[in-house]
């Protein structure tokens, strides 16, 4: 990819990363950070200038970057520079940035040679650049100088791996011509992030400052120690260029000059050099974006599709519009009525997961919570004993009555009937707290236009308020009908005369609560089922744990799980009751108890079985489902009022026989009293309330709502919603104009693979055995002496060299750099031993000196 393709490129990536800031997703699309390793003084600064086009680093000797240098390239149309700790400040003297890197250095690390690991961040706006970002990192150094610490090398190993361990940062091992490249220390730190070498492109610098009679070509050529994606050549200003104010166009000018001009170099010289360096980078950027494209194709699409439809409604929007406003308020009326009943009868749309609502609840408060409250109300046994002997010596007066008067028994089931108002109350006032709970939940779409939301939500619940009069009355008046007549010939009514039957099995006097009267005929109908927690039985004193319950009509069991394999337990419902359980500061769980009525034993040695919930609500539910099965709760006096009852409460034989036979008589007839009353309340509720305010909702809400206030008033939407619908379409705007800028991106570039993988475990052994590098500067002994041509002679031509199998030295021809040894591979060399060339058509070349022996395994 070429730089006029890259500039072609800069445009559409920073129009796509204005798309992405628009859509709120402006960290979608990171182009890789672009870290330069390398050892003290190798040339990293100058290559990293190299891209900013901008003189603006620090130069000399030693260690000069002794910080990380964060850069962050922003594409600006005004060129300058800021620092995060100059906050506000922006320099355009790209001079006054260096001072300022310099000073902001030796701030934190002082003046002598000490580093750190605190990064500066700099920021450079320009027209020139893509967003990148760049990082200068301290030069890799082993003997510690000035204020630096002994573990100098560790830390600075350690800074840099920070950075470069990072899979979204490409690297650049930087390593000067002059020293030895298989004892490069940028190399192996790369080698050790970047194993299969695909984040690891070679820079070699210095190239102008090897010895004269070396040169580079094999490594740059990629033949002798090999990287994955090659070396790359290029010669930077030299501190005299530095000093003399060169800038960076006339320094690529030179370089290019170079690279044409010399001999080992000239026919590579299309890739070496920073404009290559540079075209090679912003390939793998490319490829990069590229990569990312297609996820961010199909994330932009889904969300596309995902608001498509709400669009379509704001396209055509024009909020003065009357007809809109009269369309709009019908519909969401209408809206509104159909959210209410789906609330209320069920739905499968929207359901909600967390807890119970509308319908459900209400229906809760009809099967568990209101004939729970009247079991918790009614069966007062010691009390309602007392009242009916009350009753009795009353009715009797001085003489001693014979017979059993059923003007007791009316007297204590009418007392009784009286007292089932205050759950019935209680049902309508739950059921109108629901109503209107549903009806806030269903205004929320609403939100849009507050006005509409407001009175709404005041139209119907003031219709539910007056409803709750006419319902109260009705529940109210179901009662008194109850007591206005007590029906002693109803078919479940058991009479006189199997009363004192019962009353004589005096044994079984304690078990009525427990043995019920309208049980089902198969006791083994499972009620409920589900997990407890048995807190007062465990391993330790305290402990507790987790079991599977199975309730019926009859008993209550508890397995190992929910398979029910495993039973562990079965405990007989007979003369038991619940009571609840204070909640322990270091528990969580809320708590009821099982007790016998006998002061048995309920479960091996324990009186209690203590069961334990994870709310209140799971512990009303489950009490309510032991009153389906005949367990109530315990309404018992304590133990210092029963004493004080038998001091001065007590009965003959013979009233005890009465208080028995009327107890059975109430109980029985309370029964059916019960039956009647929780059937009848939930349908008076259903009828005078719930069904009222559906009915209100369809047909009269909307008359209400225009004869309330203006319809311009009403359909007034909110600032929420208006600046909703204009992000609406502008994200709409920002999503399609993102596809297509993928698109253009997708035409205007092309992928380049990744080079397949070579041989480069030399980087791994090079700490044991390194071989000899072209790179490494060599005395002038071990090269051919030169000779010069003679006058007016041409150049000589090219010698061939040696094959690979070959021990003879080659016949040197002319002053200048030797050509490099070939590899094995090349074609243009023969296995046979050197020859003298023949003479030239120009000049003949000069006679040369016998050159030295060649070293074993030396690379030319």
């Amino acid at each position: 990819m070429g730089n006029r393709e890259m500039e072609e490129l800069i445009p559409l990536v920073n129009r796509l990363q204005d798309a992405f800031s628009a859509l709120g997703q402006s960290c979608l699309l990171e182009l890789p950070q672009i870290a330069v390793v390398g050892g003290q003084s190798a040339g990293k600064s100058s290559v990293l200038e190299n891209f900013v086009g901008r003189d603006f680093l620090p130069r000399g000797s030693g260690i000069v970057t002794r910080r990380p240098l964060v850069l962050q390239l922003v594409t600006s149309k005004a060129e300058y520079a800021e620092f995060l700790h100059c906050k506000g400040k922006k320099f355009t003297d790209f001079d006054e940035v260096r001072h300022e890197i310099e000073a902001e250095t030796d701030r934190v690390t002082g003046m002598n040679k000490g580093i750190s690991s605190i990064p500066i961040n700099l920021r450079v706006y320009s027209p020139h650049v893509l967003n990148l970002t760049l990082i200068d990192l301290p030069g890799i150094t082993k003997v510690p100088v000035g204020d630096q610490p002994p573990d100098i090398e560790y830390q600075i190993r350690e800074m840099i791996m920070q950075f470069i361990t990072r899979e979204n940062c490409l690297i650049l091992a930087v390593t000067p011509a002059n020293t030895d490249l298989a004892n490069s220390d940028a190399l192996k730190l790369a080698k050790e992030v970047d194993p299969q070498g695909l984040r690891t492109i070679g820079v070699i610098t210095k190239l102008d400052l090897m010895d004269e009679g070396t040169d580079a070509r094999e490594v740059l050529e990629n033949k002798l120690l090999p990287l994955r994606r090659g070396y790359v050549g290029v010669v930077n200003r030299s501190q005299k260029d530095i000093d003399g104010k060169k800038d960076i166009k006339a320094a690529m000018l030179a370089e290019r000059k170079f690279f044409l001009s010399h001999l080992a170099y000239r026919h590579i010289a299309d890739r070496m050099g920073t404009p290559h360096l540079q075209k090679v980078l912003n390939q793998q950027l490319t490829n990069h974006i590229r990569d990312t494209l297609p996820n961010f194709r199909n994330k932009l699409q889904g969300q596309l599709l995902s608001i498509e439809h709400e669009v379509e409604a704001y396209k055509n929007f024009k909020p003065e519009d009357p007809t809109r406003k009269t369309k709009a308020l019908l519909q969401m009326v209408q809206q509104f009525a159909v959210d209410f009943e789906k609330r209320i009868e069920g739905s499968g749309d929207q359901v909600d997961t967390l807890e119970l609502s509308g319908g459900a609840k209400i229906n809760r408060i009809f099967h568990e919570r209101f004939p729970f409250e009247i079991v918790k109300m009614e069966f007062n046994e010691k009390e309602l004993r007392r009242e009916i002997s009350y009753a009795i010596k009353n009715i009797h007066g001085i003489r001693t009555g014979l017979f059993t008067p059923d003007m007791a028994f009316e007297a204590i089931v009418k007392k009784q009937i009286v007292k089932l108002k205050g759950p019935s109350l209680k049902s309508v006032d739950l059921v109108i707290q629901e109503l209107i709970n549903t009806v806030k939940k269903c205004t929320k779409k609403l939100a849009n236009f507050p006005r509409l939301c407001e009175e709404t939500e005041r139209i119907v619940a003031n219709h539910i308020r007056e409803r709750e009069g006419k319902t109260k009355d009705q529940v109210l008046l179901l009662i008194d009908i109850q007591v206005s007549y007590i029906n002693t010939n109803h078919e479940d009514f058991i009479g006189f005369a199997n009363a004192q039957q019962r009353s004589s099995q005096v044994h079984k006097k304690n078990t009525v609560g427990n043995q019920g009267t309208n049980l089902p005929p198969s006791r083994q109908i499972v009620i409920r089922k589900g997990w407890l927690t048995i807190s007062n039985i465990g391993i330790m004193k305290g402990g507790s744990k987790g079991y599977w319950f199975v309730l019926t009509a009859e008993s209550l069991s508890w397995y190992k799980d929910d398979e029910e394999k495993e039973k562990k337990y079965m405990l007989p419902l007979d003369n038991l009751k619940v009571r609840d359980v204070e909640k322990s500061f270091m528990s969580s769980k809320h708590i009821f108890a099982l007790f016998n009525t006998e002061q048995r034993n309920v479960y091996k040695d324990y009186r209690f079985l203590e069961l334990a919930c994870d709310s209140q609500e799971d512990v009303d539910s489950w009490k309510a489902s032991l009153l389906r099965a005949g367990v109530y709760p315990d309404k018992s006096l304590t133990e210092n009022d029963e004493n004080g009852q038998a001091e001065n409460f007590s009965m003959d034989p013979q009233l005890e026989r009465q208080v028995e036979t009327i107890r059975n008589l109430v109980d029985s007839y309370m029964s059916i009293i019960n039956k009647c009353i929780r059937d009848l309340i939930p349908k008076t509720i259903m009828h005078l309330m719930i069904n009222n305010v559906k009915d209100f909702i369809n047909s009269e809400l909307l008359a209400q709502l225009y004869s309330s206030e203006d319809q311009n008033t009403l359909m007034e939407e909110s600032a929420e919603q208006a600046q909703r619908r204009d992000e609406m379409l502008r994200m709409y705007q920002a999503l399609k104009e993102a596809l297509v800028i993928i698109g253009d991106i997708n035409t205007a570039t092309t992928f380049t693979p990744a080079p397949p993988p070579v041989d480069d475990s030399w980087i791994q052994h090079s700490r044991r055995s390194p071989p000899p590098s072209p790179t490494t500067q060599r005395r002038p002994t071990l090269s051919a002496p030169l000779t010069r041509p003679a006058s007016g002679r041409g150049p000589a031509p090219a010698i061939p060299s040696p094959g690979p199998h070959s021990g003879a030295p080659p016949v040197p021809f002319r002053p200048g750099p030797l050509p490099p040894f070939p590899s094995s591979s090349s074609s243009e060399w023969f296995g046979a031993p050197p020859q003298v060339p023949s003479r030239p058509t120009r000049a003949p070349p000069s006679v040369p000196r016998r050159p030295p022996p060649a070293v074993p395994g030396r690379p030319s």
